[in-house]
């Protein structure tokens, strides 16, 4: 259930409702936003019975929320959210843009990536150190070397680094170096993985299982929030369908679906939707015209011998080409990259 409160309420009238709520033994969430201010109300609200809650001074009304997802939805922050990793924030009317390698494999490699990205106007290096593959004997990633790198050349760029973190163990060392964790589509339901990302307080970046659906996505986001760590981003990056042209098929619907049911910024991974390059810029194109937040794009020098994923891989040159035509979907919507 969410306390909608009235306008003209002020603080001694917020408090006295948490008070209330924290004597039944419930939590309480306060999300202040520009126009409205609303208590999420946390845990059994049998509690509650016998109270009338709308009568307290500065309430307006109480809604209830049906999802098992309480701080991910959208009633407990109908204003929606955003997060913030040093400059960027991810949410607002500016798309994000992350762009790099699938794998990291060099130096050279990925200082070149962070360059040509960085300078097509991408606000995030990404790049896989692990790299949790189907295969037992494909390219595993450079590991906790791989999470170096990317710190060098994303600080000889200026830019955010983000790379995907496997294991919980892993979570205080990748901390060091990045600046936001992923979580990848074969780990979206690792729920001890969640609950210490939940832990550590790091933005990070949820992408949705291969074979889940939109409310499974958000009560994994639920299980990173609900250890108060609200700097959660989601991103779509295609589902298993029976279609086979594309590596898996990217649900567009999801979107607004999300946009609708969650107070979550949501960004679009068309690289891993379409696994083939030529197919990337029209899907990204038709994330951003679906209301997406922005995109992550896998970028490499020279995809030709990429170790991972060289068919979904763009070069520099078509990066830059991807976020010029990006820019001009984004203004016709009100927004910039």
């Amino acid at each position: 259930m969410v306390i909608v409160m009235k306008k003209s309420c002020n603080r001694q009238e917020i408090d006295a409702v948490i008070a209330v709520l924290e004597r039944c033994g419930m939590g309480a969430n306060l999300s202040t936003g520009a126009q409205t201010t609303v208590i999420g109300v946390l845990g059994d609200k049998t509690k509650l019975e016998g109270l009338n809650l709308e009568l307290m001074d500065g309430v307006e009304k109480c809604v209830p929320i049906m999802h098992s997802y309480k701080l991910a939805s959208h009633e407990m922050c109908p204003e929606g959210r955003t997060v913030t990793v040093g400059g960027e924030v991810i949410g607002g009317k500016k798309l994000c843009m992350m762009a790099g390698p699938c794998a990291v494999e060099s130096e050279e490699q990925v200082l070149e990536a962070a360059q040509g990205v960085r300078a097509a106007g991408a606000g995030f290096l990404r790049g896989g150190a692990y790299k949790p593959r189907t295969s037992p004997y494909a390219f595993q990633g450079m590991e906790d070397e791989g999470y170096r790198l990317l710190r060098r050349a994303a600080d000889a760029t200026g830019l955010k680094v983000i790379s995907e973190v496997v294991s919980h163990d892993q979570i205080d060392l990748a901390g060091k170096y990045c600046d936001m964790l992923q979580v990848g589509a074969r780990n979206m339901q690792n729920f001890r993985l969640l609950r210490e990302i939940g832990k550590s307080g790091i933005p990070v970046l949820l992408k949705r299982g291969i074979a889940s659906t939109v409310e499974e996505w958000l009560d994994a986001a639920e299980y990173i929030m609900s250890e108060g760590n609200y700097n959660v981003v989601l991103c779509e990056r295609g589902i298993r369908t029976f279609e086979t042209a594309t590596r898996n098929t990217l649900d567009v619907s999801a979107v607004p679906v999300v946009r609708e049911r969650s107070s979550l910024p949501v960004l679009i991974d068309p690289s891993h939707a379409a696994g083939k390059a030529r197919y990337v810029e029209p899907l990204a194109l038709a994330g951003i015209a679906a209301g997406a937040d922005g995109l992550i794009i896998e970028v490499h020098p020279n995809p030709k011998v990429a170790m991972s994923d060289a068919a979904q891989q763009l070069t520099i040159p078509d990066y830059g080409r991807l976020v010029q035509r990006a820019g001009a979907v984004a203004q016709a919507l009100g927004r910039t990259l």
